[in-house]
């Protein structure tokens, strides 16, 4: 399966092929996959991405699933890459990961049906879709702050084409322990679905992402924290976690809260008996 990189390079922005440990552009100029300046491996115009699709989610929450999918948006300036340092603002606690699969668009898509949907696909990549969750309170509805502050829409490493997503296993880590163990079996809408949901109102471009979900066990993590999402056939993204330079201005606007909500939510309390919940982590 062909996995294409953008990596910086001398200084400019290339597009690069792995072959094995290697990344090799155009030109013929090879670099260590290892050694190489990650960017994000797509230049999308909107990132999309569905609220619950996994059904170990759904079961951790105790709630029921949607008869259909409902999104949210990120926008492309939280966009982040393979390596890249993801910010907890100074103030903030609950900043939680989500492994995903990312859906990378091809075809300028619109108003097509799912049987159709896979030939507008270009392929897809590993996702990291972390929450700021000290914001759910007063984002609940748009999840603006929440999914799309800076930094947190990780992609890559690579785009791989020709990947068939049934029955591949994705699995999240934190400093080496395995945290989330899921399968893209268990979502309840396929890639196709998704593509084609979204496109009946909104026209998909080349290079846009769609997020499909993620699994059970979503947990806060701390600066100094390595996490990495490990998805079959598509690779495995890393990123570290860093304090933010300055804190979120007290001047203006509403601030991060601990609220029961934000709490089940970040902690994976059972929702139906809000506050029991296993212990943060020290």
């Amino acid at each position: 399966m062909p996995e294409y990189r953008r990596i910086l390079l001398d200084g400019a922005v290339v597009q690069v092929v792995r072959e094995d440990a290697d990344l090799v552009a155009a030109d013929g100029r090879r670099v260590r996959a290892e050694e190489a300046h990650h960017l994000p491996p797509v230049v999308p115009t909107k990132v999309v991405a569905v609220h619950l699709n996994h059904r170990s989610r759904v079961e951790e929450f105790g709630i029921r699933l949607t008869p259909t999918p409902t999104y949210f948006h990120k926008p492309t300036s939280a966009l982040n890459s393979h390596r890249g340092a993801v910010v907890r603002p100074e103030g903030c606690k609950y900043l939680n990961y989500e492994g995903e699969v990312a859906i990378v668009i091809g075809r300028t898509c619109r108003n097509v049906s799912p049987a159709e949907a896979g030939d507008h696909i270009a392929g897809y990549t590993v996702a990291n879709d972390y929450g700021l969750h000290d914001f759910r309170d007063t984002d609940a509805g748009s999840m603006l702050r929440v999914k799309g502050s800076d930094t947190l829409c990780p992609l890559g490493p690579g785009l791989v084409t020709d990947w068939d997503f049934h029955g591949k296993y994705l699995r999240t880590y934190v400093n080496g322990e395995l945290v989330q163990d899921g399968s893209t079996d268990e979502m309840e809408w396929d890639m196709p679905y998704l593509v084609a949901d979204i496109a009946r109102t909104i026209t998909l471009h080349p290079g846009d992402v769609l997020l499909s979900g993620t699994p059970a066990n979503s947990r806060p993590v701390r600066p100094g924290d390595v996490v990495e999402v490990e998805v079959e056939g598509l690779g495995r993204l890393s990123n570290h976690i860093v304090t933010g330079p300055v804190p979120v201005r007290a001047d203006c606007g509403a601030q991060p809260t601990e609220s029961e909500e934000v709490r089940s939510t970040a902690l994976g309390g059972d929702w139906e008996f809000r506050g029991i919940r296993a212990p943060e982590r020290p």
